[in-house]
Formats: C-alpha cells, structure tokens, sequence
C-alpha cells in the first residue's frame, strides 16, 4: 500500500489575523476612535484621554483575544441565530415565536 502525499501547509495561512495581539478591526476601530477624539478637540487634556482610552481598549482587546483570537466574529454570528427554530421543513416557515428566556 502506498503512503499518503504530504503537502505542508504554511503556518501563516492557519494563524488568526491579529495586530499587537488584538483582532486587526477592532484595534484599527479604536485607534480611529481614539485619534479622531485628539484631532478633533486639539487640547492636551483630550489628547491625554484618548491616549488612555485606547490604552484601556488594547489591554481589554488583547485579553479577549487572548481567550478567542475570532470572539467578536463569534459573538456577531451568535446574535444573528434565532432564539427557536420551529420543525416545519419549508422554506416558508414561520421565525421564532418565543423568546429565549435569560
């Protein structure tokens, strides 16, 4: 019996796609946010605030990402599923009727 052909697949091509340890949308998002809040307001005292508030955002991202590199694509496509699928097989049936309790 003849072995299997291996091909090697790139690491790169597996890992997350992360920036300084956060996911790359959210930190670009935060820097936005953070340098938008500097330039706008052009004082020192905003320019202190957005340092800290992106500060604030990266560690809190990083920890996040450090549990799951892909959470916040998780979390969207959670939101997006029903609360109850009903067992009717047609494409026309009804959504959820009843809300998921808490």
């Amino acid at each position: 019996m003849a072995e299997l052909q291996r091909i090697p697949i790139h690491r790169s091509l597996n890992r997350p796609n992360l920036l300084a340890g956060c996911e790359r949308e959210l930190i670009l998002v935060s820097g936005m946010i953070a340098g938008t809040l500097v330039v706008v307001a052009m004082a020192w005292v905003t320019a202190v605030v957005g340092v800290l508030f992106w500060l604030g955002i990266v560690t809190v991202l990083r920890q996040m990402a450090k549990a799951d590199p892909m959470m916040s694509k998780v979390y969207l496509q959670h939101i997006r599923y029903k609360a109850f699928y009903p067992t009717h097989a047609t494409p026309w049936a009804d959504g959820a009727r009843w809300v998921r309790e808490k």
